[in-house]
């Protein structure tokens, strides 16, 4: 009889060790952007906003995805155009390889957030010198010169395509599948009123300053899919090796 109780108590430790894991688990957040790597309201969004998962603990509580395609559209024989040249194709595929080389998002954002802020800068010729910094491997450029970095940007293109309500302009972020629209700035109330579980001390804030700004806001600048194909920077992609 001590020997089942023994085992009955063992039992129930297991569950208490087993089930906040998953209830954990089960409680995050689904947070999708999709975005271009030269729309600077994307860059922008992308380095002075979206990091602040990262620096106040937010990143916790949800799955951060990020889809970096955007406006661009694919062609009838199979090549991929962009909103603002060639250039945002090249990067938009490098990042696409780099997030399916580095899946832990910690990682591969370090590296996204450093091409977006030379982008804010001007200065997005200089994107390879982010692995050095994001302290990643060069992979991600073997990945696109082999050709695998627009097969992943097709599949992209296609998931893009098919969202409903459709993609209007970037930077375009989804909770829990609900688009933001014009309201995407908000996303960190968004997030906080989403999830399910004890919300973390970063949603006090978030709370607050949205008590402390009212309801007004002005509509932020966004890059318009309608204006992709009439961009005077409009260029089929070349794929050409770096």
């Amino acid at each position: 009889m001590g020997f089942r109780k023994l085992l009955t108590f063992f039992f129930f430790l297991l569950l208490l060790l087993i089930i906040p894991s998953y209830c954990n688990a089960s409680e995050k957040v689904s947070v999708a952007l999709y975005y271009e790597t030269l729309c600077p309201y994307c860059a922008d969004f992308i380095v002075n906003h979206l990091v602040k998962l990262f620096q106040n603990g937010l990143i916790s509580i949800i799955n951060l995805r990020l889809v970096p395609w955007g406006n661009a559209w694919l062609n009838s024989d199979g090549s991929f155009s962009c909103q603002h040249g060639s250039d945002e194709c090249l990067l938009n595929t490098i990042e696409a390889c780099t997030i399916s080389i580095y899946p832990d998002v910690n990682r591969h954002f370090a590296f996204i957030h450093c091409v977006e802020r030379l982008s804010l800068q001007g200065r997005h010729s200089a994107w390879a010198n982010c692995f050095e910094m994001s302290r990643l491997g060069t992979t991600p450029i073997d990945c696109y010169n082999s050709g695998n970095g627009n097969v992943i940007e097709g599949k992209y293109g296609r998931e893009t395509a098919q969202l409903k309500p459709p993609l209007r302009f970037v930077p375009w972020v989804l909770v829990n599948n609900q688009p933001l629209q014009e309201d995407y700035e908000n996303f960190m109330a968004y997030i906080c009123k989403a999830y399910k579980g004890q919300p973390p001390e970063a949603c006090r804030s978030v709370r607050l300053t949205i008590e402390s700004t009212g309801k007004e806001k002005p509509v932020p600048q966004v890059c318009h899919a309608s204006e992709g194909r009439n961009s005077s920077h409009y260029q089929k992609h070349q794929h050409r090796k770096v």
